[in-house]
């Protein structure tokens, strides 16, 4: 699935997990895999469903696949977050507008402190009503109605620099 802006968004992220390495920091991956009838996308065993080569996960750090849009929905993350005794959840991902906006509006609900990397995140154009939304554009417009209420939207270097204060 094409998305705009997915490299640049990817790297950012790659130097977030590098962060979260070097300071023996929990992490966790999550892997879509489609699991509706008729899916065209994130299908078991292709190039879409697997994880990008440059977040790719270590041996050892926790993969949790998910079928919907919201990562809590009907997967372990819960428990394992709540087992690892997490309560701040730094969060990086495509699409914007789909699962990082679910998985964080979840999280919030949940009780978890949700801080959004703005710039380890892309999503896509979108049509509606016979008009274009530009990424760009939808990219803000999500991020900006999950600050605030859901959680803190910042570039991946300001939310470091907030981890290490």
């Amino acid at each position: 699935m094409e998305l705009e802006g997915s490299t640049e968004a990817g790297l950012v992220a790659r130097h977030l997990l590098t962060h979260f390495r070097r300071n023996h920091l929990p992490v966790v991956h999550i892997q879509h895999i489609a699991a509706h009838p008729g899916a065209t996308f994130f299908l078991p065993g292709t190039e879409g469903a697997k994880v990008h080569e440059c977040v790719h996960p270590l041996e050892g750090e926790t993969i949790i696949q998910k079928h919907f849009p919201n990562a809590f929905r009907e997967t372990g993350l819960l428990e394992h977050l709540h087992g690892e005794k997490v309560a701040r959840l730094l969060i990086a991902g495509m699409m914007t507008h789909m699962c990082v906006d679910a998985s964080t509006r979840a999280a919030a609900d949940l009780g978890f402190e949700c801080w959004i990397a703005s710039d380890a995140c892309a999503t896509r154009r979108l049509n509606r009503e016979g008009r274009s939304v530009a990424a760009e554009d939808v990219h803000l417009a999500f991020l900006a109605a999950l600050d605030g209420t859901y959680g803190q939207v910042l570039p991946a270097q300001e939310l470091l620099a907030r981890l290490d204060a």
